[in-house]
């Protein structure tokens, strides 16, 4: 064997390849949030009331749809910040997980009003596949959490 990996390499290409997905993905939050729209539950979505409608609020409404989705987005920037610095790798990781956990709920919700009355078949199509990517991404997460150690 020409060279060998060492776990410090291992974990560092690791968390790169994280940070590069969680850049990815805020990318596109703030370049397409209507692809993040589905997956914000909306009890936690307030709405001002714009022109034609009338106000509402979810039960946890503290933001607006796009709100969370921008909030979301800027979460995924700072994560992968993190996870670049080996300083700040390990809670970088732990806070991905949270959030990549935090985040089943929407999964679950987009999930439920796909097979609602009124969801399409897309709609049950995309839904079932997002869901189940989000446990691979937690234990990855989780991974570089537990394996990180401290600087």
């Amino acid at each position: 064997m020409l060279f060998s990996w060492s776990a410090r390499t291992t974990q560092a290409l690791s968390a790169a390849a994280m940070s590069a997905l969680l850049f990815a993905s805020a990318r596109k939050h703030f370049k397409q949030p209507e692809f993040f729209a589905p997956v914000v539950p909306d009890y936690l979505c307030r709405n001002d009331g714009g022109p034609g409608t009338s106000p509402r609020n979810g039960t946890f409404a503290v933001m607006s749809r796009e709100e969370w989705i921008a909030a979301s987005g800027l979460l995924e920037v700072i994560a992968a910040v993190g996870l670049l610095l080996p300083a700040t790798r390990k809670a970088a990781a732990g806070g991905a997980a949270l959030m990549f956990t935090t985040f089943l709920a929407g999964h679950v919700d987009a999930l439920r009003r796909a097979y609602a009355p009124g969801g399409t078949v897309s709609e049950r199509r995309i839904h079932t596949a997002r869901l189940p990517l989000q446990l691979p991404l937690i234990l990855w997460a989780w991974s570089l959490a537990a394996g990180t150690k401290k600087a």
